[in-house]
């Protein structure tokens, strides 16, 4: 297996250097980071349109359903995987996490669930706008590494895959 811990920690070096020298970055990521974490924003944003629009009901639930089930999913594989967080003298962490873990990052995965399910509900293009800044965000803040949000990515757009295939077979 080929070591790609020492390129990771240089684009980590990269962004925290440009993107996230930006005055307004880190408090930008932060709050990113406090909405994604558990995946309660996307919870709120889902109970608040289950309310709202009882005509959807099903799919407002969808949305948070997908979210808090792809947040789970990524748990189960982070204490498999066992991936430590960034730990570099380089790299400088900017929030707390719940945990030293970092193999798949939740708030990839439930962000891109979440995004790629409320594009679905509302015609929006959610997820290409809001994808990327969160995993982006997760780079800044030092708490992943860029492994790390693209998997998180890709198992949030496998769960909402699995959500949207569960819908389609429960409407016949």
């Amino acid at each position: 297996m080929i070591d790609t811990t020492a390129r990771e920690i240089a684009i980590l070096e990269t962004v925290q250097s440009t993107v996230g020298s930006h005055p307004a970055a880190i408090p930008a990521a932060r709050a990113m980071s406090h909405f994604g974490e558990h995946a309660l924003g996307w919870m709120g944003i889902a109970a608040v349109g289950a309310l709202a629009d009882p005509a959807r009901r099903k799919q407002w639930i969808g949305v948070g359903v997908g979210a808090v089930g792809a947040h789970a999913a990524s748990i189960v594989i982070k204490r498999v995987v066992r991936r430590r967080r960034p730990d570099d003298p380089r790299v400088v962490v900017n929030v707390s996490t719940p945990s030293r873990l970092s193999f798949p990052s939740s708030h990839a995965t439930s962000t891109t669930a979440a995004a790629i399910l409320l594009g679905r509900l509302t015609g929006l293009p959610v997820a290409p706008i809001i994808v990327p800044p969160m995993m982006l965000s997760r780079l800044v803040l030092g708490v992943h590494y860029p492994t790390d949000v693209a998997a998180g990515a890709a198992l949030g757009a496998a769960s909402a895959a699995a959500v949207i295939a569960y819908e389609n077979r429960s409407q016949r």
